[in-house]
């Protein structure tokens, strides 16, 4: 595993070889660190003293993430179904530790990324479990940071990746965002910050920028709820530990849905 290729400092995201620039913090959706644009590699993480972290977050759950944590904060989510151990979202950490860890809890079949700001190192990731495959929407294409034959870009509205997994193409914070729907157990719905789990937990939002503050588009979130409304599920897992909707997640969807246009639209 090279442990030597550049990683941004402020979004995560690994790249396959050095450059000057990040073009996923120049977005507006995101933003350069205030003293310029700064790099580390997985090499200089482990030298600071970062460390994996595992920790269930709710039934048949595990969240991935990183202590003290690097980037935006994210943590991924270990969903164990029948068909496999599907990695939900992405951190930028990996080291043998938590390669072993994994790997003793059936280790990966897939993975599946919301959005560009979770890709974090992904390709490592993969390669660790046998190059799985890695599910991210095409309408994402150009932001994909270090290309490689594990990326499947799939496109459309909807994609099984499992007989009680599919992904759904939400659109709102990216064109490309998606959200992964578990029918298992009670339903969960794993959201990353494309449905975003606030502070009150009782409740969801959707930017089309968090950092900058810039709302998203009315149709672009009514668009995201007629996909989700065939769906059932009970919890909501947002990008970050215990940022969960525990009980009635799709009410909770569709009324917080309806609070933002009742915002945003003029009535």
């Amino acid at each position: 595993m090279p442990s030597d290729l550049p990683i941004c400092r402020t979004c995560g995201v690994q790249y396959g070889e050095p450059r000057a620039d990040c073009p996923i913090c120049e977005d507006e959706r995101q933003y350069v660190g205030w003293n310029g644009q700064q790099w580390t590699t997985l090499a200089g993480l482990a030298d600071e003293g970062h460390r994996g972290r595992v920790a269930a977050e709710g039934p048949g759950v595990l969240g991935i993430g990183t202590a003290p944590p690097t980037a935006i904060g994210q943590r991924a989510l270990l969903v164990r179904t029948p068909a496999g151990n599907v990695m939900w979202d992405m951190v930028s950490y990996l080291d043998d530790q938590l390669i072993a860890e994994v790997g003793e809890l059936g280790g990966l079949a897939a993975i599946a990324i919301s959005h560009p700001h979770f890709y974090g190192s992904m390709i490592e990731w993969s390669r660790a479990f046998g190059d799985v495959p890695i599910y991210i929407h095409a309408a994402d294409r150009r932001w994909v940071a270090r290309p490689d034959d594990a990326v499947v870009l799939w496109e459309g509205d909807t994609h099984q990746i499992a007989d009680d997994l599919t992904l759904i193409n939400a659109g709102v914070h990216f064109a490309g965002g998606q959200v992964l729907h578990w029918s298992g157990g009670d339903g969960a719905l794993f959201s990353g910050d494309i449905v975003q789990v606030v502070q009150d937990r009782r409740w969801v939002s959707f930017m089309y920028s968090y950092p900058n503050y810039i709302p998203e588009r009315p149709h672009t979130v009514r668009r995201a709820l007629s996909l989700l409304e065939p769906y059932a599920f009970d919890r909501v897992y947002g990008g970050w530990w215990n940022r969960v909707v525990h009980t009635d997640g799709a009410a909770a969807v569709r009324r917080s849905a309806e609070r933002y246009l009742g915002f945003v639209e003029e009535r």
